[in-house]
């Protein structure tokens, strides 16, 4: 229970171990007792549907982190220079050039041209799944999707493919609150070394546009022009970094979570196996109940309130998205799974200004690996314990065995 949890001292630089594998009841009971929760360094911790939507609508809460980042990443490093370079952590009038300047890329008819992509490849791991008696949900499934999508979109190599996993956990863990050295050193080494690589397809392209395959985005962003301005070359490259962190691990965890969800509300999963049309309601459920990113950031710009709470400005906002997306107050019990939910206003993908701009490919990966995930495998059943990352920003599934 949410009144049973001591909250006094809650600290989000210093969680307890079991935060990390069920953050929720101590979301709740701050809800409940402290949403406007202020930690020992200054920053506050909202987790409030109201105050989190508004933190993501108002102008007065920055997404800039370039003064932010300097002491945890250092001035110049390659985590400093990609994440103050990258779409999501920067204000207008930057934003809103780069966001223009990507828009080309993921327009309604590009997003919808990656469909058959996504159920062929779907089609043919669940093919080559058969023939297995067990095997692991996440590595053996969930990350190989977006793998190839994303690889596809960026024009990644076959030989190379391998280590975007690894490039995109090291680069979005070294965003948790406290992050070891020697994980900031591995981080470091992975925008340098997927920035080179980039550095290498790009140029190629360059010289022969259509080497580009179905699917692949990158020529759209290397030579789309918005008012005679182009992406310079190191936003090129910082934000084809940032496409792969956007748009892989968080489409994994999806994947990981719906499945893992339906394993655990067996009345919810007979539901969708009785009526498959429901699977575009499970998917935003998946991200209302299993939130990908669990924790946003802003700063306030101006002195604000909340709930009478002054919020000076200048002060870091940490925006606790999986607590608002199960606020009571606006969704009818948060906390027990509904895959028919409607509506269902979570904020998984943000909102405004920086609504995640893959969001409508998300959702067409979820869909189909979900969707026919069950029905290839309706008796599939847990083979061991499921494990998490155990990350506080990004919650995800890191082995997940079944039979099936």
């Amino acid at each position: 229970m949410a009144t049973d949890i001591d909250i006094s001292n809650f600290d989000l630089n210093a969680v307890p171990p079991d935060f990390y594998v069920d953050p929720f009841p101590v979301y709740r009971a701050l809800r409940e007792r402290s949403p406007v929760h202020r930690n020992p360094d200054g920053s506050f911790f909202l987790n409030r549907y109201d105050h989190v939507r508004r933190c993501f609508r108002e102008p007065q809460f920055s997404s800039d982190k370039k003064i932010d980042f300097l002491p945890k990443f250092g001035a110049g490093t390659p985590l400093y220079v990609h994440h103050t370079t990258s779409l999501v952590f920067n204000d207008d009038p930057y934003h809103a050039r780069v966001r223009k300047l990507m828009a080309g890329a993921f327009t309604p008819r590009q997003m919808a041209s990656l469909g058959p992509i996504v159920e062929s490849f779907i089609d043919k791991m669940l093919d080559r799944l058969a023939g297995e008696k067990a095997f692991d949900v996440i590595d053996d499934y969930a990350l190989k999707l977006p793998t190839e999508i994303v690889a596809n979109m960026l024009g990644v190599p076959e030989d190379k493919r391998h280590l975007l996993h690894h490039y995109s956990e090291l680069i979005l863990g070294a965003l948790d609150p406290v992050v070891s050295p020697e994980k900031l050193a591995e981080g470091h080494a992975a925008v340098e070394e997927f920035g080179a690589e980039l550095e290498e397809i790009v140029a190629k392209r360059r010289e022969n546009p259509d080497l580009g395959g179905q699917g692949e985005v990158l020529v759209a962003l290397i030579f789309g022009e918005v008012d005679g301005e182009r992406l310079s070359d190191l936003e090129l490259i910082q934000n084809c970094i940032f496409l792969l962190n956007a748009g892989h691990e968080t489409t994994a965890n999806t994947v990981g979570a719906g499945i893992d969800m339906l394993l655990g509300n067996p009345g919810q999963k007979q539901r969708l196996l009785d009526d498959p049309s429901l699977i575009n309601p499970l998917v935003e459920e998946t991200l209302r109940f299993q939130s990908p990113l669990q924790i946003a950031h802003r700063k306030a710009l101006a002195d604000v309130e909340f709930d009478g709470v002054k919020v000076p400005a200048g002060t870091f906002v940490h925006m606790c998205v999986a607590g608002a997306n199960r606020d009571p107050d606006v969704f009818a019990d948060p906390e027990n799974v509904d895959i028919g939910r409607d509506p269902n206003p979570h904020l998984a993908f943000g909102l405004g200004k920086h609504i995640c701009m893959g969001n409508t490919l998300g959702r067409i990966e979820g869909t189909v690996a979900i969707g026919r995930f069950m029905q290839k495998f309706p008796n599939v059943e847990r083979a061991g314990e499921a494990k998490l990352h155990g990350r506080v920003k990004f919650r995800g599934i890191r082995e997940f065995p079944v039979r099936v």
